[in-house]
């Protein structure tokens, strides 16, 4: 396995602020000629604990793509920045776009299969993912998406029961929002500040499936106990109304936490892609 820290050749700066994202190119010993693809990793995640200790990196590498990782803000590596913008869906959208530029993407082109970048986003991953390919349909050729959700979790996220319990100790009535503040408390590196300052962000621009419906083909997976392979018909329905070609994989006593390191969605995901 080979990769570099993009930031050793490229700095980038969206609307003059940097961004602070550590992002890996990471090059296969054998090519096999195709787009690279793009990692985006979940909330409270990061890209070794969603990719690379999994097994995703290594396995997309022996398929010979080339594979580009990036640690969202205030996850992994990344830094944290202090203004509330540089966490915005659509502020990261914006980065990811110019991390493809920096990475050598180029549109895709009819006969090129080199051309264009294929992407693969899980949960938070996938909402990311889903917008990216709506509005950047020259670029992106394939998505695939695991764990998505037709609703926002962090959306409906009680940031203030979050900060009170923080403060002092409170007890956070909302499960959901006891559950995800949990989750992030358990990984060290997270800088939770960080962490509500995304979730801030995204309350702000809560993810609306049908107001930007991606156009290319897509693969939806879920685990089978995950409460959110409930929704994956309605994003499919979504997806072949707007003209997409979209295919469903449940994964059979998976849930939402151990989804990822499923042999079955990795092969499902290399044989999509490689299409």
């Amino acid at each position: 396995m080979s990769g570099r820290h993009t930031g050793e050749q490229h700095s980038h700066t969206v609307e003059g602020t940097d961004p602070q994202l550590y992002v890996e190119v990471h090059e296969p010993a054998a090519d096999a000629g195709l787009r690279p693809i793009l990692l985006l990793h979940g909330f409270s995640s990061s890209s070794k604990l969603n990719w690379e200790d999994t097994g995703w990196l290594s396995a997309l590498l022996e398929a010979g793509r080339r594979v580009i990782t990036v640690d969202l803000p205030g996850h992994g590596r990344s830094g944290a920045p202090e203004d509330l913008d540089s966490y915005a869906p659509s502020r990261i959208r914006a980065d990811l776009l110019q991390i493809a530029f920096d990475a050598g993407v180029r549109p895709l082109r009819a006969g090129d299969p080199s051309s264009g970048l294929d992407l693969i986003g899980y949960s938070l991953g996938s909402r990311l993912a889903w917008e990216f390919g709506a509005t950047q349909p020259e670029l992106v050729h394939r998505l695939v998406l695991g764990g998505p959700n037709v609703a926002d979790p962090l959306a409906a996220f009680d940031l203030v029961a979050a900060q009170q319990h923080l403060a002092d100790g409170t007890p956070i009535a909302d499960e959901s929002t006891a559950g995800l503040l949990k989750m992030a408390q358990l990984l060290p590196s997270n800088n939770i500040f960080a962490l509500l300052s995304l979730v801030e962000a995204i309350k702000g621009e809560p993810f609306d499936p049908a107001e930007a419906i991606p156009h290319m083909p897509i693969l939806l997976v879920a685990g089978q106990n995950d409460d959110r392979a409930a929704s994956m018909p309605e994003l499919a329905a979504l997806g072949a109304k707007a003209g997409s070609m979209v295919e469903q994989l449940v994964l059979p006593a998976r849930n939402h936490g151990n989804a990822v390191t499923s042999r079955a969605f990795k092969q499902g995901a290399i044989a999509f892609l490689g299409s």
